[in-house]
């Protein structure tokens, strides 16, 4: 059960009112910012919430149970809030947003209204628009393993148990030269193998994209350079020179745990699993269908 200040109740209650909505959002790094759909700038219990940031809410709806209910916030990008750099790293997925009824005339007078997460931010014109959705949306989730032959853990994780962090899964690099914005080629790296990088991540240590990691779709090496090529555009452009690292991919086969991590034991798949063909055949004195192994 909500309970509301009885100054702010007293001013809910009254002829005129004095309301606005407020924003606080908390990145998963533990960063505050505020953000507010007032023409000042507002502190509410310790926190600042900036008018500049342009931020303006849709229309929203509550039902009782646990729905997963949505509702979006639009507001344009601001040196002083959100950036648009900072959106496409992806600095403020799965944020935690509270949002407050605040009286501006008396910013002491606030009631929580809901906590949500930023769920999908699209960009365009200069100005973006970020799904906000209940944490109920959760629930919707896929949960459990799926009977897969490939494995199901993510690299380097708990389940996996691969430390990423040894020398031979890692790579320092200079970017010498930038083709677009999916495709870098770098120098310094070593790479065992032509592909050892492929379905890794880049990291970047200094320049625009400092602190940004991205997904690498697949990796070459021409005439001593590794060609990376990424999963998705990079929002701004590294310069030459700027330092990454490179840390392996896993195309989650069983022959590439085997072969290139030697962690056949934790694998997470199901690599032995009969094919569609022996699934949907039948006993014609010729297959083997003895219930023995498959595979020795």
């Amino acid at each position: 059960m909500r309970t509301i200040q009885s100054a702010l109740a007293a001013h809910l209650g009254g002829a005129a009112t004095t309301l606005c909505i407020c924003w606080r959002v908390v990145t998963r790094d533990g960063a505050a910012l505020g953000f507010t759909e007032h023409d000042h700038d507002l502190t509410v219990a310790a926190t600042q919430y900036w008018a500049a940031s342009g931020f303006a809410a849709s229309d929203g709806e509550e039902a009782a149970g646990l729905p997963a209910s949505t509702s979006n916030v639009a507001g344009g990008f601001s040196h002083e809030a959100i950036t648009e750099a900072d959106l496409a790293a992806g600095r403020y997925d799965g944020a935690r947003v509270e949002v407050y009824l605040v009286n501006w005339a008396d910013p002491e007078q606030h009631l929580l209204l809901k906590v949500q997460e930023i769920g999908e931010v699209t960009r365009q014109a200069g100005q973006f628009e970020a799904e906000l959705r209940s944490f109920a949306a959760r629930l919707a989730e896929p949960q459990g393993r799926v009977y897969n032959r490939r494995c199901d853990a993510a690299l380097g994780d708990a389940r996996c148990g691969v430390d990423l962090t040894l020398p031979r899964y890692r790579a320092e690099a200079t970017v010498a030269a930038v083709s677009n914005s999916t495709r870098l080629r770098l120098s310094g790296a070593v790479s065992p193998a032509a592909g050892f990088f492929a379905e890794g991540r880049l990291r970047f240590f200094d320049g625009e994209n400092a602190g940004l990691a991205v997904d690498i779709d697949s990796c070459a090496v021409e005439a001593g350079l590794v060609e990376i090529t990424l999963w998705l555009p990079l929002a701004q452009a590294p310069a030459v020179g700027d330092r990454v690292t490179l840390t392996a991919g896993c195309d989650k086969s069983f022959s590439t745990c085997r072969a290139k991590f030697a962690n056949a034991s934790n694998f997470r798949g199901f690599p032995h699993m009969p094919g569609a063909d022996f699934a949907y055949g039948y006993a014609d004195g010729t297959s083997r269908h003895d219930g023995s192994p498959l595979f020795s």
